[in-house]
């Protein structure tokens, strides 16, 4: 080969090199902290973003795309995303970046469509996620103090981040990708370690592995006070703050550990998050552009949170304490609606961000439409105790004392604690959780009859009776862990001893149960039970199944849809195997569940499982659940109302 050829060779592999490696042929990609000018430079020019909060992990992969290109159609330049740590290793070492959770796919995707990705990888995001991203496998050892200098966390972190971030640094911007920032932790003044080491160990290892020159920050509420554990010298610190908010006290928060650089509200509420037996939360158009108008005027950078919020799907919701969980839907009360609908909100804060930046041209992706399926008969299938052992595959566990989920090596849904009366109740006898212990409420029934429900906060104690030997069952939910707090380290299932009336019950049988494993395989049979209704307003948790059929060959089907349970109480639901999430029309204020259209199906029957765990509508015979094409997230029938909005201290 001659030495022309030869040399032609090594230049093309150089250049493919080089672009397989993200690096600039041109002028070398840039983004910093202008101190001087109080500014974010971008490629040595003075910058400053517009963005908008979506979380991938509440939203279907198929529309992804859909969601993105309306963000940038409003006029934002980047977007904010969280990475939920427990999303991706479920089980330590075992990880996942496929189908939903394809996060290189989602970055290069913001990328193409235009966008700036500011990116908040954790280890710990809150989102009101459950555990607040942090994987409950943590909890294995039962004294670990998390987000601090604790060993065992420390090595968990290290482990996760010598993984996740050696992914992410080819997509920093520096390197040909779309992340500006980086986020060092997440709001740590508002959590009880104030750990100094920790946030120093944390912003040692994403140097290590993202090199010296990324912007890395830091996120706090707009006061002081959370400034004081939260920052930290080397992170640049932001705040956040919502509608209605001073921002000159709270950009002179800021200020206090940032003297000079851009002003940045890493949190502008758009909205607000919904707890179950609040109200839906909902904040006027008018509130949120008066105060995104006066950030924009004096210069600041503003992230919106939430752009679109999304959906809880399976048991991924967080909690609050108190201890409150959050329902399926994270509509937010967001510019984008939970299934990515344009609003009134969206086009006012356009309006807004044509003042300061010019909005691209082109057409803005219409909302996706909606299909009414109708009402759809469901069957009664088993109850869970007659299903056990199609839904308990590791079988049972005996102990003299009630294990938790940790310790029975179970993460979501339910189990189910049994043991037996060790004397006649013949008149009502307490059974109680007296140090609080149900996490998160219990389903309990004796000798196959509905005694009650226990519930965390709420009920720890309901009489029952019942002769010595008698089965008592005790099906345990885990409601979500809670997501922000000194609680985060969330056990769950039966935490402390049981005591029937003085005495501590004893030799339990738990069965842990994988409910979606035996959905997803159609196991669940008809229900075999010939016996009549039983007059208590409870049941026992029982499943029921239907399924309809989406003619094929025509072009407008499936759609996206809401799926409302007229009269049943509360439960899980799962369409085609896919677990929607949680539904409570009895307390609200969430009643239809989302739909997307991607789970369903003209090729087959659509299966709907429902696990309805304390009444359904049909005591005897058929009931229904309807399709319709009209979410309804706010009716509260059991109202908690919220003080206030945009503030952290409302959750502390």
């Amino acid at each position: 080969m001659s030495g022309v050829s030869m040399s032609m060779l090594t230049v093309g592999n150089l250049l493919l090199l080089l672009m397989l490696s993200g690096a600039s042929i041109g002028a070398p990609r840039t983004f910093s902290v202008d101190y001087q000018k109080n500014c974010f430079q971008k490629d040595g020019q003075p910058f400053r973003y517009i963005s908008g909060s979506i979380h991938y992990n509440r939203i279907p992969r198929v529309y992804w795309k859909d969601r993105l290109l309306k963000m940038y159609m409003a006029g934002l330049n980047a977007i904010q995303t969280y990475i939920p740590w427990n999303y991706h290793e479920e089980s330590p070492g075992q990880y996942n970046f496929s189908g939903d959770r394809d996060l290189m796919y989602f970055l290069k995707l913001a990328q193409d469509i235009g966008l700036l990705v500011i990116l908040r990888p954790g280890p710990y995001i809150c989102g009101e996620w459950e555990m607040g991203g942090l994987p409950a496998w943590l909890l294995n050892k039962k004294d670990i103090v998390l987000r601090s200098s604790d060993k065992d966390y420390l090595s968990a972190v290290d482990r996760w981040m010598g993984k996740l971030l050696p992914m992410i640094k080819p997509y920093l911007y520096e390197n040909g990708g779309p992340i500006i920032t980086v986020q060092v932790e997440n709001e740590y003044g508002s959590y009880f370690a104030c750990d100094f080491d920790y946030l120093r160990h944390l912003t040692g290892l994403f140097r290590e592995h993202l090199g010296q020159t990324v912007v890395l920050f830091t996120t706090d509420g707009g006061s002081v006070g959370f400034l004081k554990c939260g920052s930290i010298q080397g992170l640049y610190a932001t705040v956040d703050f919502g509608p209605g908010a001073n921002i000159t006290a709270a950009f002179e928060a800021q200020r206090h550990a940032e003297p000079k650089g851009p002003l940045v509200n890493s949190e502008f509420y758009t909205g607000w998050l919904d707890h179950w037996g609040s109200h839906h939360s909902v904040v006027s158009t008018d509130a949120v552009t008066k105060t995104l108008t006066e950030m924009l005027q004096i210069g600041a950078n503003v992230n919106l949170y939430m752009f679109i919020g999304g959906t809880n799907f399976g048991y991924w919701n967080g909690a609050n304490e108190p201890y409150s969980a959050q329902p399926t839907s994270y509509d937010y009360d967001a510019p984008l609606t939970e299934a990515g609908d344009l609003t009134k909100k969206y086009f006012a804060i356009q309006n807004v961000i044509k003042k300061f930046h010019k909005i691209p041209d082109g057409i803005i992706p219409p909302t996706t439409p909606k299909f009414a399926y109708g009402s759809i008969t469901l069957q009664k299938l088993e109850t869970v105790s007659d299903a056990l052992e199609k839904l308990s595959y590791s079988g049972p566990v005996k102990s003299m004392y009630p294990l938790t989920f940790t310790d029975l090596h179970q993460v979501f849904g339910y189990v189910l604690y049994r043991t037996t009366l060790p004397v006649n109740c013949s008149k009502p006898t307490p059974l109680s959780s007296p140090l609080n212990g149900v996490h998160d409420r219990a389903y309990v029934s004796v000798d196959g009859v509905p005694a009650g429900i226990l519930e965390r906060f709420q009920t720890i104690t309901i009489n029952i009776t019942g002769k010595a030997g008698s089965r008592v069952d005790i099906l345990v939910e885990n409601m979500g862990r809670i997501n922000y707090g000194k609680g985060i380290n969330d056990f769950k299932g039966l935490v402390s001893n049981m005591t029937l009336g003085a005495d501590v019950l004893t030799g339990w049988t738990m069965y842990s149960l994988n409910i979606d494993e035996a959905v997803s395989q159609g196991v669940l049979g008809k229900s075999v039970s010939s016996d009549p209704p039983q007059p208590s307003t409870l049941s026992l948790p029982t499943f029921y199944g239907g399924s309809f059929v989406i003619p094929d060959g025509i072009p407008a089907l499936p759609q996206d849809s809401y799926i409302k349970l007229p009269n049943w109480t509360k439960g899980q639901i799962w369409i085609n195997g896919f677990n929607l999430g949680r539904y409570w029309p009895a307390r609200g204020p969430q009643v239809t569940l989302f739909v997307p259209s991607s789970i369903l199906s003209t090729a087959a029957p659509n299966n709907i499982t429902v696990l309805e765990l304390e009444a359904a509508p049909c005591s005897s015979g058929p009931c229904s659940v309807e399709f319709t094409d009209t979410p309804i997230l706010g009716v509260t029938l059991h109202s908690k109302p919220i003080s206030r909005l945009f503030s952290k201290k409302d959750l502390l």
